[in-house]
């Protein structure tokens, strides 16, 4: 049952990107309920009506999308970090909710079958997002290119810069001649290539998501 309201609302909005306060999930994930943005029909009618009340003190933001991203609990100083990388990606025309499920993907938060069991989750920092699409423009790709690619390779925002996407370019390059607007062309159609960490060399290791094999 809700307790007394409270004088203000506990509920802020972003676009497609629901952000509730809730207690820690560990001990009141029961009573957390996902709300959409459509103000005019996905709330109960008591927070229609008037404010969304709790007799528990609020301690985590929570992030929802309406894409089944996993449900992201951040403390207000990761916020503002996974808030200033969503930021990075608004020269690519993507909505908001596309930008928390490409981040993420990219780091962990949500399954990907391109990273197995290994990707640890983390919150995605400005300059390691802005590293990796910095040195993407260099190579002449496009904003619209970029789009593209993050739609086809979210993580490759949450890949090594030096030990993958920029070693694996240098192979491209001089194992394969693969460079300019031909490499762009292979970007497009191929971008996990950024990503391949592993050559089995026909001896299956099972990391195929990530082994040159599929190049």
């Amino acid at each position: 049952m809700l307790g007394k309201s409270f004088a203000s609302p506990l509920l802020t909005f972003d676009f497609a990107t629901c952000c509730i306060l809730s207690p820690d999930l560990a001990t009141a994930a029961p009573s957390v309920v996902p709300f959409c943005v459509n103000l005019s029909s996905c709330f109960p009618k008591t927070v229609r009506r008037g404010l969304w009340t709790s007799p528990i003190s609020p301690k985590k933001w929570v992030i929802y999308s309406t894409l089944q991203v996993d449900n992201i609990a951040l403390d207000d100083e990761d916020r503002k970090t996974w808030e200033a990388s969503r930021q990075a990606l608004s020269a690519f025309d993507f909505s908001t909710e596309e930008k928390d499920k490409i981040l993420a993907k990219a780091f962990g938060h949500v399954h990907s079958p391109y990273w197995s069991e290994e990707r640890k989750k983390e919150i995605p920092k400005l300059e390691i997002v802005n590293e990796i699409l910095d040195y993407l423009r260099s190579l002449a790709l496009s904003d619209d290119d970029l789009h593209k690619l993050l739609k086809k390779f979210p993580e490759v925002l949450g890949c090594s810069l030096e030990d993958e996407v920029r070693n694996n370019v240098q192979i491209l390059e001089k194992d394969w001649g693969i460079k300019g607007k031909t490499l762009r062309n292979l970007l497009l159609r191929n971008p996990k290539v950024l990503g391949y960490n592993i050559d089995c060399k026909g001896d299956c290791m099972a990391k195929c998501t990530r082994c040159w094999v599929r190049f």
